[in-house]
């Protein structure tokens, strides 16, 4: 099976995935789904190809504002109107105002002199004017700006395109012909200054839109392109998405989601590119609707022959289209075409594996390809593609950009994994990754990564290293030790199935992350673990062993090489045996009363470990701890906390013992002796400075809430806050003085 997986590669221009996609256009253009069409289109000047509206970004640039001067013919008045694109004025069809300016009202109707050009163009009245923006008069360029195209076929205006397709002007371009755009604008600025037909000129920030492709400023363009009728095939597409047939995790994103389909507009598909399926569009005539759509020439040839009643048409004689489709045209039909649903809409993997239950993803194409395909798969097979799509959040770096080949920002994926290894680059991104948030790129994620396998690797190694003695019976605190984490690690996996269930993959991690680093390393191999040079028992070293194989299979998805590579040094297995094949873990009993017991115990612990390092008792001295055990510890549990604390014995008592530093766990309280540990006059002396320093922080919080102007007038919030503080040095205050009188017996 897996290498028939491997087999099943696929590439965008394989035959039978191009036949698919020009066998869809085919179809859809005979129902009626697509034209061709003399439209406004986003022109990549740079790529010298049409855009889609999502492959368009707006960035707010600095720019300027030019107030220009337009003679009114037959008189030595003007009309002034503002622009932020002075080289278009070459194009002008028209100035317009709206029909109520009572300032304009007498000059609808005339004609005005275009600078430079010396063109009559007319004064229009439209309401689309913005009476309050600027002088309240436009100059409508048609073949250069939507809103003026609309107004434009309105009023029947001339559409003079200035443009060549890299953005140079052309012919109407006068004296500029041959000059880049914004060389142009610099240029035509100051001649309209030299010629006292610029009233100002104003700093002026407005968004731009950009090609995603190539970066280049877009340029509004009329073309005759190909467009797919987008608003009734969106509609199944908003419903699966609104009822949940097709989930997208996490939800927030639905709102962008129904933002783009519910305001969909025709999709531009065809591109003005070498590369990709070319239109099957094939032209007998010189006229623009001179042409016939068909999956192959022969078609071609006898639908175009049939259109003519020419019986006479040869191949040679038709010209193909030499747009080809916009790319997205092709990855829409992905989860059909890759089973050859296309071609053979029933046969038996298409039945098999289609729709299929997941899609992982970014966000940033959830409109390019995830709408699309749902789309498609309602057009063409009348059923959702996929049950749930899991968005991912972007890996961005420092300044947070994408990451993206043509920014050069992406970090050499080989030399991360030289240097923290595959496994810890995955763990490293992953911690971070919660589902739809972006993440910040940096090394030190990586480290952490690598930290984690090595702490994997390091704990088969002390597991590998122990000698063992198979006279040796098992020690009460080993088994309770065991006994723990097996319970432990059911209530982990429950929690980790249940982050997986709602797609919470980052929680996955961490939640086994801690449970490997903190309670397998951290406690059940310290709490097993032989005595320096001796032997460990052989029913503890088998079942740690068991434990540990069921850490590799949780950790598997996340750690595929480590995990698998310790798996096979374990114990001999064969290919049959391998990690990646292997079963799940399954819940057991989780045993909620020795859990609780547990994080006792390891309060217990946790507190002369504390103590300690406080006292600077050294962890190879062995102590005595003595307890007021108000909370019915078992002693049962005594071994577990000699052999973790190196206690020599625990005393049960009934007062407090003096001489001692205490803690508390929960409403029990212990003990530990100072004396012959540590310097008790030092560490009283230490302490009266701590009770100091305590007291005089309670009189200052005391001396706010005696203030009524604070406590009447302050927020509620902060004055609990300094409440709690009051409460928190009173604590301290009673501990510090319970110590010291501990010292002082």
């Amino acid at each position: 099976n897996l290498v028939r997986d491997q087999s099943r590669t696929k590439f965008t221009l394989d035959d039978d995935m191009s036949a698919s996609v020009i066998k869809v256009f085919v179809d859809l253009y005979n129902k009626d789904m697509i034209y061709r069409g003399f439209r406004m289109v986003n022109w990549d000047p740079e790529a010298q190809t049409t855009l889609s509206d999502e492959e368009v970004i707006y960035e707010e640039r600095n720019g300027h504002l030019y107030n220009l001067k337009y003679q009114i013919k037959g008189s030595n008045d003007f009309i002034s109107i503002a622009t932020t694109r002075p080289e278009t004025i070459l194009g002008d069809s028209a100035i317009c105002v709206h029909p109520d300016d009572e300032r304009y009202t007498e000059l609808i109707g005339k004609t005005v002199i275009v600078p430079i050009v010396n063109r009559e163009i007319p004064i229009i009245a439209d309401d689309y004017v913005d009476m309050e923006f600027g002088t309240g008069a436009l100059k409508i360029t048609p073949a250069h700006d939507e809103n003026d195209k609309k107004i434009g076929e309105t009023h029947n205006l001339e559409v003079i395109d200035i443009f060549n397709a890299d953005a140079t002007l052309n012919s109407y371009g006068l004296h500029y012909e041959g000059k880049d755009r914004f060389v142009v604008r610099k240029e035509i600025s100051k001649e309209l200054e030299e010629k006292e037909l610029l009233l100002k000129k104003e700093d002026h920030i407005h968004k731009v839109g950009t090609s995603e492709r190539t970066g280049a400023v877009i340029e509004p363009r009329l073309s005759d392109q190909w467009f797919l009728k987008m608003e009734d095939l969106a509609q199944p597409a908003i419903k699966a998405v609104r009822e949940d047939i097709v989930e997208l995790l996490p939800a927030k994103f639905k709102s962008t989601y129904f933002h783009w389909m519910e305001n969909v507009r025709d999709w531009n598909i065809s591109r003005q590119l070498m590369w990709g399926q070319r239109i099957p569009a094939y032209f007998y005539g010189d006229g623009k609707e001179d042409f016939v759509v068909a999956t192959c020439i022969e078609d071609a040839v006898s639908l175009s022959r049939k259109r003519t009643n020419n019986n006479n048409l040869q191949a040679s004689d038709l010209r193909q289209e030499n747009d080809v489709l916009d790319t997205w045209f092709s990855s829409w039909l992905w989860p059909i075409s890759v089973f050859n649903g296309v071609l053979e809409p029933e046969n038996e993997e298409i039945n098999y594996y289609y729709p299929t239950r997941d899609l992982v993803t970014g966000p940033d194409i959830l409109f390019f390809w995830v709408a699309r395909m749902i789309v498609a798969g309602y057009e063409l097979r009348d059923e959702k593609p996929f049950d749930k799509v899991y968005l991912t959040g972007l890996v961005r770096d420092k300044q947070r950009r994408k990451m993206s080949k043509s920014l050069g920002n992406s970090p050499d994926a080989l030399g991360l994994i030289e240097n923290y290894g595959a496994d810890g680059v995955r763990v490293g991104i992953l911690l971070s990754a919660a589902a739809g948030n972006d993440i910040m790129f940096d090394e030190d994620l990586c480290q952490q990564g690598k930290g984690f396998v090595n702490k994997m690797w390091n704990a088969y190694r002390l597991i590998d290293g122990w000698e063992v003695d198979e006279s040796l019976s098992q020690p009460t605190y080993a088994l309770q030790g065991l006994n723990w984490y097996k319970s432990r690690f059911s209530q982990v996996l429950e929690e980790v199935e249940d982050h997986y269930s709602k797609y919470r993959i980052s929680d996955v991690l961490m939640t086994s992350y801690k449970l490997i680093y903190d309670d397998f390393c951290g406690w059940l191999l310290e709490i097993i673990k032989p005595e320096y040079q001796k032997p460990i028992d052989s029913k503890t070293l088998r079942e740690v062993i068991a434990l540990f194989e069921d850490n590799l299979r949780l950790m598997h998805p996340f750690t595929p090489f480590i995990t698998e590579e310790l798996w096979q040094a374990i114990s001999t297995r064969d290919v049959n045996e391998a990690l990646c094949i292997n079963t799940w873990p399954s819940v057991g009993v989780v045993n909620q009363s020795l859990l609780n017991d547990f994080e006792l115990v390891q309060d217990v612990i946790s507190g002369i470990r504390t103590v300690r390092k406080e006292k600077q008792i050294s962890f190879k001295n062995e102590i005595t701890l003595s307890t007021i055990n108000n909370e019915s510890l078992s002693s049962n549990y005594d071994d577990l906390i000699m052999k973790m604390g190196n206690v020599s014995q625990i005393n049960e008592v009934t007062e407090q013992v003096s001489g001692a530093a205490s803690y508390r766990v929960k409403s029990n309280e212990y003990f530990v002796p100072l004396e012959g540990n540590i310097d008790v006059a030092a560490e009283i002396e230490k302490l009266s400075g701590e009770l100091k320093r305590a007291q005089g922080f309670l009189t200052g919080v005391q001396k706010k809430l005696g203030n009524e102007r604070f406590v009447n007038n302050a927020a509620k919030e902060i004055v609990d806050k300094e409440r709690q503080k009051e409460a928190d040095a009173l604590a301290k205050i009673e501990t510090i003085e319970a110590s010291m009188n501990a010292l002082q017996g």
